[in-house]
């Protein structure tokens, strides 16, 4: 799910800024507090500022506590205003708390807030480096709300203030924040440089860097990058994190998967964490790991972000009515700049899946078009968030939900295999034998779901597609069989061509059989190749012939 991993992976760079102060005024647990922020240790973080808190009330502490309810993956605005308030209880002067409280404006997309944290740092006399760091972080916290080019300039001021000790590295990493929003990746990378030597945990610097090289698109200088952060300290939960990014974008599954759990490993128990931890599980296709992570801090979160991730979990279930229950839940209340062209497509989907089960005309006519009308929205969009012709062809034609294949036929061999996979769901060995044997009780539903798990796995294994394509032709659905065969085809590689000669024939046979009435061109187009790969293949040679009279 792209727009969930935008959501999720964004805010490696501007969230989470390593802070060693070279004031040693300031106590060590401070330090312990920065630290598990940088870690993805938000509940720890939290316990460590509370702590602090109770020993002494003091304004700055109030606004470590706020800043973490603000650097965490979503923020709790509510939580971090209500930690500003108290600071400037404590000390009305606080620069500090008014510059976390302008920042909770901009969060929420109030752009004055630029203005208000300006005139905050014109207040201060600008004598105070960390006023100028904690302004110009504010200021990249958020991809949406942000004004870079004063955070650059606040920035450089702290750097000149600190010079006369060192420089510490979190100025720099904050510095390459502010241009990686600029989209100057040249400048955000020789800050990260600067940071690296100065930088007590290295980790942190390389999984930056690698983050950058992936924004870049430059995924082997990534890769690299990655490794050393892990290399250099293996329980720093974000470089994994962005690891799993790394193995998403290439459809390494289970590879991601292990990321996954590497992460929640050495991250903590945050609610907010673990919510993204199932939005990573979600974006993997985990369905199952996502549910059962979602449904253990559902009602310990308030963002409404909760919602939304329930809503996909509903929809891949085919539950059409809880998922729009949700997403209406999520739209409703979140804020507007949030909802994203997927959420509309998704509500489309849930529209087009009401749509097929509605018995009112009028109802399902209002349905179907509002189906085509939000889905044309997130393709409008070059949103690739779901395979949308796929969903909207797999809800036609049916046969593809868990419900499906729970009602089909059974055998002591499937109820076995089935065993297998759920102790192992990486297990391809099992899902091939599986998904084969659904084949051989003509339980297609159970066999579209399994091919469908063995692509995710094994994405380059074009077999998968092609069995997939096959199991949806003799469920009926003659749509979502084109696209799988379609995909089979494209999955092929050239070198395997001569190797595959027959089947490949018959999926451009298949192709072009199931667009002869909706897609002539295409169907010359298609059979022309299936005779060319098969000349004995008759099926292919009559409707070649039949399509060219």
């Amino acid at each position: 799910m792209k727009d969930i991993m935008i959501m999720n992976v964004k805010k490696i760079a501007f969230g989470a800024a390593v802070v060693f102060f070279t004031n040693f005024a300031f106590a060590q647990t401070v330090q312990d507090g920065i630290n598990s922020i940088d870690s993805d240790k938000f509940a720890q973080a939290k316990t460590n500022f509370t702590n602090m808190i109770a020993k002494e009330p003091s304004a700055e502490n109030y606004f470590y506590l706020g800043n973490t309810f603000l650097k965490q993956v979503e923020p709790d605005f509510a939580a971090a205003t209500e930690n500003f308030n108290k600071g400037i209880a404590a000390d009305s002067k606080s620069y500090l708390n008014k510059i976390g409280l302008a920042a909770v404006k901009l969060g929420k997309g109030d752009k004055n807030a630029i203005a208000e944290i300006q005139k905050v740092v014109t207040d201060s006399r600008e004598k105070d480096a960390e006023v100028l760091f904690r302004a110009a972080e504010a200021l990249t916290l958020f991809e949406k709300n942000n004004s870079p080019d004063l955070a650059i300039q606040f920035l450089n001021k702290a750097i000149e203030r600190a010079q006369r000790k060192e420089v510490p590295a979190h100025y720099y990493y904050t510095l390459g924040d502010a241009y990686r929003l600029k989209r100057m990746p040249g400048d955000a990378m020789t800050a990260y440089e600067k940071a690296l030597p100065l930088a007590k945990n290295k980790a942190s610097v390389y999984t930056r860097i690698g983050s950058l090289w992936m924004a870049a698109q430059q995924w082997q200088q990534a890769k690299t990058n990655i490794e050393k952060a892990i290399a250099t300290d293996p329980s720093y939960a974000p470089a994994y994190k962005v690891m799993a990014a790394y193995d998403i974008r290439y459809q390494q599954n289970a590879k991601a998967t292990q990321d996954l759990i590497n992460y929640t490993k050495y991250a903590d128990e945050d609610p907010y964490t673990q919510l993204e931890i199932a939005k990573l599980y979600f974006t993997n296709e985990d369905y199952a790991n996502s549910k059962q992570v979602l449904d253990k801090i559902f009602d310990k979160i308030n963002d409404p972000i909760k919602f939304k991730l329930r809503a996909y979990q509903l929809y891949a279930d085919g539950k059409y009515a809880e998922a729009k229950q949700n997403m209406d839940s999520f739209t409703s209340q979140a804020d507007k700049s949030r909802i994203q062209p997927a959420d509309q497509g998704l509500q489309g989907l849930i529209a087009a899946g009401l749509a097929k089960t509605e018995t009112d005309a009028a109802k399902k006519t209002a349905l179907t078009t509002e189906a085509q009308q939000k889905i044309a929205i997130a393709k409008a969009a070059k949103d690739e968030t779901m395979k949308w012709d796929m969903e909207l062809a797999k809800i036609a034609g049916g046969g593809a939900s868990q419900a499906n294949a729970d009602a089909g036929p059974t055998n002591p061999v499937i109820e076995g295999l089935k065993q297998k996979v759920a102790a192992n769901a990486q297990d391809t060995d099992s899902l091939f034998k599986l998904a084969t044997a659904y084949q051989e009780a003509k339980n297609w539903g159970g066999a579209i779901q399994t091919w469908q798990k063995m692509s995710t796995l094994l994405p380059d294994w074009a077999p998968a597609y092609y069995s997939l394509g096959y199991s949806y032709q003799q469920a009926g659905n003659n749509d979502a069989a084109k696209i799988a065969y379609e995909k089979y085809i494209a999955t092929v590689k050239p070198a395997e061509v001569d190797a595959n000669k027959q089947t490949l024939a018959y999926a451009y046979f298949a192709v072009a059989y199931l667009s002869k009435d909706s897609d002539v061109a295409k169907a010359k187009d298609y059979v022309a190749k299936s005779v060319q790969l098969d000349p004995t293949y008759q099926d292919a040679v009559k409707l070649n012939a039949e399509i060219n009279k």
